[in-house]
C-alpha cells in the first residue's frame, strides 16, 4: 500500500476553550476519495478548517510525508491544499473569469507559465461557466456558484482538494452533477477529502468514509461497507431513502 497523502493522529481542535474535536484519526491515500459524514454540530467543518490552519490545532498532521501542525494556512496553500468553503466565499462583483484567475495565484506563485492551461481543465469540467465566463459571479445560480467555487480551487491545481458540504441548498440535479466531477477528479490524481451531511450520495462517491459523532470518529471504514452498516442506514440512510 502507498504511503498516504494526508495522515492525522489524535487531533484536537475548537474555539477557544470549547474543544469540538477530540482526538481524531484519519488518513487519505494519494489519488482516493475520503468523506467524513455526520450530523449538524459534530464537526466536519471544524475538522476541515483545522487541517486547513484556519483553526489551531493540536495533535499530528502529515501532508505528503511531512508535518504541518504548526504552518500557517498560506504554506498550506503553496503546498498543495485547497479548501472549497461551505459559503463558498465567491467574489460577486467579479467576473467568473476573474474569480478562476485569482484561484491561480498559487500556480503564479510558483512561476508556472501555463497556468492558464488549467482554466481550460475547469471549463471542460463545467461548460455552464465557459458560456459565463464574462457573467459577475454573484448572478450565478446556486449550482453555477459551487461549480465556480470549485473550479477555483481546482485553478491551484491542488494534490488535496477539501469539499465543506458541496450539495448544501443544492437541487438534486445538480447535486448528482457536482458529484459526478467529484468522481471524476479521481482520474487526474487529486486526493479529495468530502465533508457531506447527503450521506448516501457521499458513500456513494468515496472510496473510504469516516462517521463523525459529537466530536468524536465514532465508525470508519471501506465506504461501501459503512454504506451497508446498520447504524449508517438506521440513522444516516434510512431518512435520506426516505426524502429522496
Amino acid at each position: 500500500m502507498s504511503t498516504p497523502l494526508l495522515t492525522v493522529k489524535n487531533l484536537h481542535a475548537g474555539y477557544g476553550k470549547a474543544e469540538v474535536l477530540r482526538g481524531i484519526d484519519l488518513q487519505a491515500e494519494a489519488g482516493s476519495i475520503i468523506t467524513v459524514i455526520g450530523p449538524n454540530g459534530a464537526g466536519k467543518s471544524t475538522l476541515l478548517n483545522a487541517l486547513m490552519g484556519i483553526l489551531p490545532a493540536t495533535g499530528s498532521i502529515e501532508y505528503a510525508g511531512q508535518s504541518i501542525i504548526g504552518l500557517p494556512l498560506e504554506e498550506r496553500v503553496m503546498l498543495g491544499i485547497a479548501l472549497v468553503p461551505e459559503k463558498r466565499e465567491l467574489f460577486g462583483s467579479m467576473s467568473v473569469e476573474d474569480n478562476l484567475v485569482l484561484g491561480a495565484f498559487r500556480q503564479v506563485l510558483l512561476r508556472n507559465k501555463q497556468w492558464r492551461d488549467q482554466m481550460e481543465v475547469v471549463f471542460d469540467l463545467f461548460p455552464r461557466l465557459k458560456e459565463r465566463r464574462a457573467q459577475e459571479a454573484g448572478t450565478l445560480s446556486g449550482g453555477e456558484r459551487q461549480m465556480l467555487a470549485l473550479g477555483r480551487a481546482l485553478m491551484s491545481r491542488p494534490s488535496l482538494l477539501m469539499l465543506d458540504e458541496p450539495s448544501l441548498g443544492l437541487a438534486p440535479l445538480i447535486v448528482r452533477e457536482i458529484f459526478r466531477t467529484i468522481e471524476a477528479l479521481r482520474k487526474t490524481g487529486v486526493t479529495t477529502l468530502l465533508v457531506e451531511q447527503n450521506a448516501r450520495a457521499a458513500l456513494e462517491a468515496a472510496d473510504y468514509g469516516y462517521v463523525l459523532e459529537m466530536g468524536e470518529i465514532g465508525l470508519s471504514g471501506p465506504a461501501a461497507d459503512l454504506a451497508s452498516d446498520p447504524r449508517v442506514v438506521d440513522t444516516y440512510l434510512g431518512a435520506a431513502r426516505k426524502t429522496a
